[in-house]
């Protein structure tokens, strides 16, 4: 189902009415008595999520009222209106509302995403379209539209299992995005990877029957430059350093980072920013075979720098640092990598929350501020250079997985800044790239975190 708005023309849509739990009493003041005898009746006191459709005598729908509840509640969580979409009767709506303008972005943000749907493997795939909202005045429909697709399209990617997204399921995705776009795409595939000198995307995935690959896209031809890395580990069994059946039962989602650069490039290219947008993703499937890298190899990468691999299971920072390393090699703007990285970045914000490491203060700034307007939080973690001994193991250049269970997420993205070299303006996200339990607007599943806010913030971090 498209998330678009309804093509319907306002003033033939319903009204739907957004009430407040201390706006109750203002509201049934201001209805007729035999509307207001219905929502009494009904027990409608403008509860968070709860929604009422009032009907007039011929069974015709007259109005609807969705509840925001308490300042309190609503502090709590986020999408408000999308809560309680979901229940109203199959019509088009149209918002009735006082809300200040970022208010109104996110709830008709959230009714469009609340219209997704991941049916693919449903025998009744595309049926129970839900309720529609014509597009509020003061919104930008066709850029709700565009990223609400683009989040769309990293759903998709992550909730699709390995058997049906592999490496080169990836890679049509991937080259689909571009060939829509207008945009260049290359491919560089097994042995090749070695042959250009991509040893480490090599080493992860080639004990598997899908060969390893790097996925570039080029797009725009002026503008200031912006590169997005994503790691694309299809799946992940850990090598041989076998991930328990509990740990690997989510590994679908390994490339979220992916996904969500590709969700993030559809936004961009489809709103036609003037920039020129670069996107490398690793796409590899770290399996286990006679070829599988071992505990104790050292790999030496792209950039120069050897790696020991003390856990076969730290793979995701291995694509990443040769795809970031052919980045470095050419004028950037801004770089930026996105992965579903490491389990200690999810035991420091949990799932809610994309942490990103940064240590351009402008960046953080105006990242931050665009996260609380648009509601896709972020929480800044430091590239603390003390710890950059504990990736150094001193047999080779650097530690893929350093002993001591502290600072992982820190450590992860110090390995990664190694590759990047320090006068490159550079963000790492750590996401997790899942809902794991269903929320307004976001179904459990896949999910992209970060995107949004960083489209958000690129006017200022870009100077557009």
């Amino acid at each position: 189902m498209p998330l678009t708005f309804a093509a319907t023309n306002a003033a033939d849509a319903v009204p739907l009415y957004l009430v407040e739990s201390d706006g109750l009493d203002a509201f049934l003041a201001a209805r007729t008595p035999a509307e207001r005898a219905q929502l009494e009746t009904h027990g409608f006191k403008g509860n968070l999520g709860q929604s009422l459709a009032v009907s007039g005598p011929d069974g015709a729908m007259l109005l609807a009222a969705l509840g925001l509840g308490t300042a309190q509640k609503r502090a709590r969580g986020r999408f408000h209106v999308a809560a309680g979409a979901g229940a109203l009767p199959k019509a088009d709506y149209r918002l009735e509302h006082d809300l200040a303008p970022e208010a109104l972005n996110e709830a008709a943000l959230g009714w469009l995403l609340a219209g997704y749907k991941f049916d693919r493997y449903h025998a009744g795939a595309g049926a129970g379209d839900t309720a529609g909202l014509c597009c509020p005045p003061g919104v930008d429909g066709p850029k709700l539209e565009a990223i609400a697709a683009g989040e769309a399209l990293t759903r998709d990617l992550i909730n699709t299992p390995a058997s049906d997204m592999g490496p080169d399921q990836l890679e049509a995705a991937f080259c689909k995005l571009a060939e829509t776009a207008g945009a260049k795409a290359k491919v560089v595939r097994g042995d090749a990877l070695i042959d250009q000198n991509f040893p480490m995307i090599h080493a992860v995935g080639r004990a598997s029957d899908r060969a390893p690959r790097l996925l570039e896209m080029t797009w725009g031809s002026k503008g200031p430059r912006l590169t997005l890395v994503g790691k694309g580990v299809c799946f992940d069994t850990g090598g041989l350093n076998i991930k328990p059946g509990a740990s690997m039962g989510l590994m679908k989602k390994d490339m979220g980072g992916a996904a969500t650069v590709m969700g993030l490039a559809q936004m961009i290219m489809a709103m036609n920013l003037p920039l020129r947008l670069r996107v490398l993703v690793p796409a590899v499937e770290n399996s286990i075979s006679g070829p599988a890298m071992r505990p104790g190899d050292i790999l030496t990468s792209r950039k120069g720098l050897t790696v020991e691999i003390n856990n076969t299971d730290a793979e995701g920072r291995l694509v990443l640092a040769d795809a970031l390393a052919l980045a470095a090699e050419e004028k950037t703007d801004m770089l930026v990598s996105m992965a579903t990285l490491t389990g200690a970045a999810r035991v420091a914000v949990g799932p809610d929350l994309a942490p990103y490491f940064t240590d351009d203060d402008g960046f953080a700034g105006a990242l931050e501020t665009a996260a609380a307007s648009v509601r896709d939080p972020v929480w800044r973690m430091p590239f603390w250079t003390p710890y950059e001994k504990m990736i150094e193991p001193g047999i080779a250049d650097l530690d893929n997985a350093p002993k001591g269970g502290f600072a992982g997420a820190i450590t992860a993205a110090l390995f990664l800044r190694r590759f990047v070299g320090d006068e490159r303006r550079y963000a790492h996200f750590d996401i997790y790239g899942w809902q794991p339990t269903a929320a307004p607007a976001r179904p459990k599943g896949g999910a992209g975190q970060g995107a949004r806010a960083l489209l958000a913030a690129l006017p200022e971090v870009l100077d557009l």
